[in-house]
């Protein structure tokens, strides 16, 4: 771990950065660097199930979204990241007491600079008990390798796939070659875990879904991702299609997605998910767009 921190090299960026001396310009030091612990209950059904699932919100990002809802801790445009540091020690304690808290899985959200971490922190937790399943929750802006070490570790992958048009993920979130390289590391999550596969009260195990947020003006970017997964993962891929796009942080200078996705435009974009020849997801009702779905980052439980 010291070597890959030491030139960072865990994401796309592979921006060099001297993780011991500063940090990346995903804002992440050497540090797990965490703003919340809880049980989260907004997550798809097969998720948060009835106990709610045992969710970790790491600080840092290394994508640089104008809408993000957790600008707070992914963003540190005023300052340092709203988050506490601690050890993979401490962090496989935090999934332990989630999983005695009756968290049906460890939901490890924005996890990507902290990878390596994880994987020790997972390890140490297995040992003292930990078995419910971990999910890895990310904004698919991964590299093919380090979802490779993640083999073993990871029992669902949880990856956003943004945007298909780079124009779109410049201008929104700063990031040439998203797509690219998200699809690619979908694709390895794929081959690495499978189709999903759920127990008896179906709740997930183990296995792929992809999420897409529709953005206002982008149902023609939603559907060539839906080709793509449809070509690429097959019909029986599963996604979550997300219509809580709410303008926050940033958004209100971009008038193209300073509004909601209307009814029209979700509608539009689930109908094309089946004539895509996709059928197994989730989909959310119009009232999930709403700012009061974020958490606040307390730092509590950790």
């Amino acid at each position: 771990m010291y070597d890959i921190l030491k030139n960072c090299r865990i994401c796309p960026r592979k921006c060099g950065s001297d993780r011991y001396e500063g940090k990346g310009l995903c804002g992440a030091g050497p540090e797990v660097l965490v703003a919340k612990a809880c049980l989260h209950q907004w997550e798809e059904p097969c998720i948060s199930g009835s106990r709610g699932s045992g969710t970790v919100f790491f600080s840092g990002c290394n994508m640089k979204c104008v809408f993000c809802q957790n600008h707070d801790i992914s963003q540190a445009s005023s300052g340092a990241l709203t988050g506490k540091k601690i050890s993979t020690e401490r962090l496989a304690e935090i999934m332990l007491e989630l999983q005695e808290q009756g968290a049906h899985n460890i939901n490890l959200v924005s996890p990507t600079p902290y990878a390596l971490h994880i994987i020790e922190a997972v390890r140490k937790a297995k040992e003292k008990g930990l078995h419910v399943p971990i999910i890895y929750n990310t904004n698919g802006y991964e590299l093919e390798e380090t979802i490779g070490i993640l083999k073993g570790t990871v029992d669902v992958y949880l990856p956003d796939i943004k945007y298909y048009d780079d124009a779109y993920s410049v201008k929104y979130s700063s990031i040439g070659s998203y797509f690219e390289h998200a699809s690619k590391a979908v694709t390895a999550m794929h081959n690495q875990a499978g189709y999903p596969e759920f127990d008896k009260a179906g709740m997930i195990k183990k296995g792929l879904i992809i999420r897409h947020l529709v953005l206002p003006g982008l149902g023609p970017d939603s559907k060539r991702i839906f080709q793509w997964v449809r070509e690429n993962i097959g019909k029986y891929a599963y996604m979550s299609i997300m219509c809580q796009y709410t303008p926050m942080y940033k958004a209100f200078q971009y008038k193209d997605i300073n509004r909601r996705a209307s009814l029209s435009e979700y509608d539009e974009v689930l109908g094309y998910f089946f004539e895509a020849g996709l059928e197994n997801g989730f989909m959310q009702g119009k009232e999930s767009a709403h700012s009061s779905y974020t958490p606040e980052f307390d730092l509590s439980g950790i």
